[in-house]
């Protein structure tokens, strides 16, 4: 009698600690998220042209945006179904993470640490770190920015392969390229380290501002989503989209009319 309530106590014991065997939770699947809202939400920024920009009309334009446009309208076979999200180099990843945005198309480069934390697409370009200077200024090279100050702005990869390169450089972040180039412009700064397809836009713009023609690095540029299964179908979408359309011309075109096509 009394093993018998023993063993009917561990019984017990063992149903109310919730030691039965666990329930699968349900996959959350962010395609079928997307289908049943009507859109995808996509991050994308508004000050690298020729990449992410505003035109003379308040419209977003530039490659990221033609290439979101192209995911849209893969997911549901018509136009118009993309809501854009604007992010900054700083802020992308957070609002990737707090699901503000599904994905993100926003010049962003494929890095080791970043493969820890997020799922990537195959690349759709690819760029290389460079150095912007004033009009007239004595640096040549990357080497030239020891015992100086270099400009980089919050949340790319120019940081970490800067310090490497340059040791002795003294480094000044900005959360936006517009604020890391007035600060160039006002001499806070000796120049200004980053992907050269964001450089050659901004030297574009402002014929006092040159890039230099060297490149330092190799920046596979890819589309950016949460990691884990929940993103499974919507990576095989876009893969789909990115490695269609170099097959048939497109990306090459878009980067020939955007002026960013690699000889």
């Amino acid at each position: 009698m009394y093993k018998k309530i023993i063993l009917l106590l561990i019984f017990t014991i063992f149903i109310f600690c919730g030691c039965s065997k666990p329930q699968k939770e349900p996959v959350v699947n962010t395609l079928d998220d997307i289908t049943k809202r009507g859109e995808v939400i996509i991050g994308i920024k508004t000050d690298t042209y020729p990449f992410g920009f505003k035109d003379k009309n308040g419209k977003y334009t530039g490659y990221d945006i033609d290439l979101a446009n192209m995911i849209g309208q893969e997911i549901f076979q018509e136009k118009g179904k993309v809501k854009f999200v604007p992010v900054t180099a700083s802020d992308r990843m957070m609002k990737l993470f707090s699901e503000d945005v599904d994905m993100i198309v926003a010049t962003m480069s494929v890095t080791p640490t970043r493969l820890q934390i997020m799922d990537f697409s195959d690349p759709y370009y690819i760029a290389g770190q460079a150095v912007l200077v004033k009009k007239g200024s004595k640096i040549k090279g990357l080497r030239d920015l020891n015992g100086k100050k270099a400009i980089i702005v919050f949340g790319t990869s120019s940081e970490s392969s800067l310090r490497a390169a340059v040791p002795r450089v003294s480094i000044i972040g900005y959360k936006t390229y517009n604020e890391a180039v007035k600060a160039l412009k006002q001499g806070k700064a000796d120049a200004i380290v980053s992907d050269d397809t964001i450089l050659i836009g901004l030297s574009l713009k402002d014929a006092n501002l040159v890039l230099l023609p060297k490149r330092y690095s190799r920046e596979p540029y890819a589309v950016a989503f949460r990691k884990g299964q929940e993103s499974e179908d919507l990576v095989r979408i876009v893969n789909n989209v990115i490695n269609e359309s170099v097959r048939n011309g497109t990306l090459q075109k878009l980067q020939k009319n955007y002026g960013i096509k690699k000889y």
